[in-house]
This record gives structure tokens, C-alpha cells and sequence, in this order.
């Protein structure tokens, strides 16, 4: 897990705490190319974990000098899945900022404890049970099939191609003009997805993969 350099490679994440949130980070990490350090304390979750990730390791991650014998400072990023045990989660946070990892994604179970999170060194925090609500309701209350929405207000959708475009090319359907988002670009049922630009064809049936603000993504996924 180093480049030629000695140092981590970018490509390679650390997931400490391999509970329900923290496994669900690891395996999608694991899909998307990277290798994956996982860090667990509780020796059974280690052995249930073995044989799926990169490399995984039973340690007491409160414990910073455990963290430092385990090189956790030279990793460019660390996602902190431990959330029941406030404590344990805000020690590992510290104890991570203390040796030097500057990219630490932390999961927190309320707003106050994601406060003391970023106190502590959280570069980033998550909060799965939130988010996983402010998705549904996006998907319920329009034509989303799928809500991606970033911490600055700033999200991407996929969306089913309104009626009134049906048959335009993009730059005539006005989509941008009237709803401010931006059309990234578009499937069609069997095809590959492809870019869009003011020539693409807007056939029935079309998936619109689309970007803006939170506010404009769901006004226009909502046809208002």
C-alpha cells in the first residue's frame, strides 16, 4: 500500500470501526478501486473481515501511540466509522489529528457530537441516518431515481427526462435557463451513458444525470 516513494498511495483508505456504516464504506471503497486498511477492536469483527479487505487489524484506535505504530499518519485519508461509543469516536479523532492525518471523515449521531468531532480534528463530517432521510424524501417527492447531495448545497441527481423536452435537443429544451441546473449527461435504456451538449437528442425515455444547487436539482426533478 506505498508507492515507489515509501509514503501511502492515494488509492488506499483507512476505515476504523468495521460496524454496519463503517463495513458499508469499505466495501464501496473496495468497488471503487481503492485498498482498504479496516481497524476494529473487537477481535471477531477482525476474523469476519479478513478475507475481504485489504488488510485488516484488531487495535485500540483511542490509543495513539497504537495509531502510530500502525503508520495511520502516513495515510492520506481516515474515515472514522464508530458512532454508538461517542467517546471511543471523538478519542480516535483526536488521536488521528495528533499524529498528522490531515483528511479525516468522521460519522456522528447528533449534531452536537458532530460539533465536537470537528473541534477535534474531523476535516469532515458524516451523518448517515440525516442524509439517508434527506435522500428518501428527494427520491419520494419527485422524479429522482438517485440523489447525491454535497456539503456546500451543491448535489447531482439522476432524473427521468420531463415530457416537454422529449424530442428537443438540449440546447432548445431550455432546461438550464429555466431551472438553473446543469444537464451532465443522459442514458438510455440498454445504451451507455454519454455527455451531453446543446446537440444531444432528448429521446423518450431518457435518464438525465443533472447538477445544482440542492433547491434548483429538486425544483427541476419536481417539474416546478
Amino acid at each position: 500500500m506505498a508507492d515507489r516513494n515509501g509514503s501511502r498511495s492515494t488509492r488506499t483508505v483507512v476505515v476504523i470501526g468495521l460496524g454496519r456504516f463503517g463495513g458499508q464504506v469499505a466495501e464501496s471503497m473496495l468497488r471503487l478501486g481503492f485498498e482498504v486498511l479496516g481497524v476494529d477492536e473487537n477481535d471477531a469483527v477482525v476474523q469476519q473481515w479478513a478475507d475481504r479487505l485489504t488488510y485488516v487489524v484488531q487495535a485500540d484506535s483511542t490509543d495513539t501511540e497504537a495509531l502510530r505504530q500502525l503508520g495511520m499518519g502516513d495515510f492520506p485519508r481516515v474515515v472514522v466509522g464508530i458512532g454508538s461509543n461517542v467517546e471511543a469516536s471523538v478519542l480516535t479523532v483526536l488521536s488521528l489529528a495528533e499524529i498528522g492525518v490531515a483528511d479525516v471523515w468522521a460519522k456522528a449521531v447528533s449534531g452536537k457530537h458532530g460539533k465536537i468531532l470537528r473541534s477535534v480534528g474531523a476535516s469532515n463530517v458524516i451523518y448517515p441516518q440525516a442524509a439517508m432521510g434527506d435522500r428518501v424524501a428527494h427520491l419520494i417527492t419527485s422524479r429522482m431515481l438517485d440523489f447525491i447531495e454535497f456539503d456546500d448545497g451543491f448535489s447531482i441527481a439522476e432524473t427521468r427526462l420531463p415530457a416537454d423536452a422529449v424530442g428537443r435537443r438540449l440546447a432548445e429544451a431550455g432546461i438550464r435557463s429555466r431551472y438553473g441546473v446543469t444537464v451532465i449527461g443522459l442514458k438510455m435504456p440498454g445504451e451507455r451513458f454519454s455527455y451531453a451538449d446543446g446537440e444531444t437528442e432528448l429521446r423518450d425515455g431518457a435518464l438525465l444525470i443533472v447538477s445544482g444547487t440542492t433547491e434548483q436539482v429538486q425544483r427541476f426533478a419536481a417539474g416546478t
